[in-house]
């Protein structure tokens, strides 16, 4: 037996994987990959392949960047690990601390806490704002506002805010109060006949009934990607985020960025927020902030929730909440370093130099048969198969024809994300403009022989 082969065997005999139809892979067995070199991966045959979703949206700089695993090294041999809990620190947390607040340039945001990953940054952040309120005197103020096709992670809390049915099916959630608003995608969603001012207005529109009608009392906070990535990768219709913050202002409600998939430069900009012109409350990072070298979350916040938690943990004796891993030693050096090498290479301006020729060479596919709507902004991008262009008609049997394209991609030695019927591109950020070009080309050939597989199939 082959060592990919023993490999596979002891992969279906051991493992559960996530987000898979298990029984769905022990038909097929997985795809091993090996190891990284650049936007590159091989898997355990030699195969390469371009990781066209820099993983899962989180490797800024690359697969093969020795300056992480020094880091880590270096970091291990000084201090493995230590906490941060009952009044310790080290130096590696306390440093990520003051470079994100610094990178954030945000008056609202002045505090860090972190996690393992950007689902514990989104529960935390419920957490943060029940403490809050409690400590505050507004116990009813509990409910989140959250989008349908949102995804803010899979843990009890997070899971809840995510509105995705996949993620909640047979797993009893939502589980805490949580109202989904309708998904902020014109394509799909805007009425006939309705422009995309008109599309923005009406989603305001549902925002503030729902707040009246639960009663702002016991809104506590409103939760959105920037720009969606997990439900589909949508980026919102003009006014839409500015007019959500002037409903938060309003009626006393938290603002949460959840930047797990848009900070970092991802956009062409450190945040998200800073390129739709909104100022958030609080702030999830995850992902790119170690470009996934090491698992790390964090929440950014401000002297207000600071000072209600501060003196509530005061007076009952604790803040407790944490993790044993929150802000470990290499984790954080290994993020101050992977931020260094985002800064010095201005990884930051290459997704924004590449902005038009990745959306570009996209929406250029829209030319091909089967192709509606193609969207993105900054190295984000995706394109949306239909049975019908004119009509916008999805196909009947919904998600067939994106997962027949993504085993048409792999095949193609070209690693991306079908989600449903659209299929979702995120090149790490050290991409150059010729390796651009090769991925859209790339693109092309796969639809092409995906339309040929549907036409051949009378998928409909």
């Amino acid at each position: 037996m082959t060592k990919s082969n023993s490999l596979v065997a002891m992969d279906l005999a051991t493992s559960l994987h996530p987000s898979t139809d298990a029984r769905a892979l022990e038909k097929t067995g997985p795809l091993i990959i090996e190891r990284g070199d650049g936007i590159y991966v091989y898997d355990t045959n030699g195969k390469k392949y371009i990781e066209g979703l820099a993983g899962l949206w989180s490797v800024a700089v690359g697969f093969s960047e020795k300056r992480l695993a020094d880091a880590a090294t270096k970091q291990m041999e000084k201090l493995p690990f230590y906490h941060i809990f009952f009044s310790k620190s080290h130096e590696p947390s306390i440093r990520l601390s003051d470079k994100l607040i610094e990178m954030a340039a945000e008056p609202r945001l002045s505090r860090v806490f972190y996690t393992n990953s950007g689902s514990e940054a989104n529960d935390t952040v419920i957490k943060l704002v029940w403490y809050m309120n409690n400590a505050l005197g507004r116990p009813r103020k509990k409910k989140f506002l959250a989008r349908e096709k949102a995804y803010h992670g899979i843990t009890i809390g997070a899971g809840s805010l995510t509105g995705l049915p996949g993620n909640h099916r047979d797993f009893d959630l939502p589980a805490i109060p949580v109202i989904h608003l309708t998904c902020p995608h014109y394509y799909r969603l805007a009425k006939d006949g309705e422009t995309e001012a008109n599309f923005t207005q009406r989603l305001l529109v549902e925002a503030e009934e729902t707040i009246l009608r639960e009663g702002p009392d016991t809104i506590a906070a409103f939760i959105g990607e920037p720009v969606m990535g997990g439900g589909g990768v949508f980026p919102p219709p003009a006014g839409y985020w500015r007019g959500i913050e002037a409903l938060c202002r309003k009626y006393d409600i938290l603002l949460v960025a959840d930047e797990v998939i848009t900070g970092f430069g991802r956009l062409g900009s450190m945040f998200a927020f800073k390129k739709y012109g909104f100022s958030p409350d609080i702030v999830t990072v995850s992902k790119q902030i170690t470009s996934s070298y090491m698992p790390l979350g964090a929440v950014l916040f401000g002297e207000t929730m600071y000072n209600a938690v501060a003196d509530n943990s005061h007076k009952i004796g604790t803040f407790g909440h944490g993790f044993t891993a929150s802000a470990h030693p290499v984790v954080t050096a290994v993020a101050l370093e992977n931020l260094k090498i985002i800064e010095e290479r201005d990884l930051i301006g290459n997704a924004a130099r590449l902005e038009v020729p990745f959306q570009n060479g996209l929406k250029q596919l829209s030319e091909l048969p089967f192709v509606g709507d193609v969207r993105g902004l900054g190295l984000l991008g995706a394109l949306e198969f239909v049975a019908d262009k004119a009509s916008k008609r999805p196909f009947a049997e919904q998600g067939r024809v994106g997962a027949l394209a993504m085993q048409i991609a792999h095949d193609e030695g070209l690693i991306l994300r079908a989600i449903g019927d659209t299929l979702a591109l995120c090149p790490p950020l050290i991409v150059t403009e010729d390796q651009v070009r090769e991925i859209i080309e790339r693109v092309r050939h796969i639809v092409t022989l995906t339309v040929d597989r549907i036409r051949t199939m009378g998928i409909t």
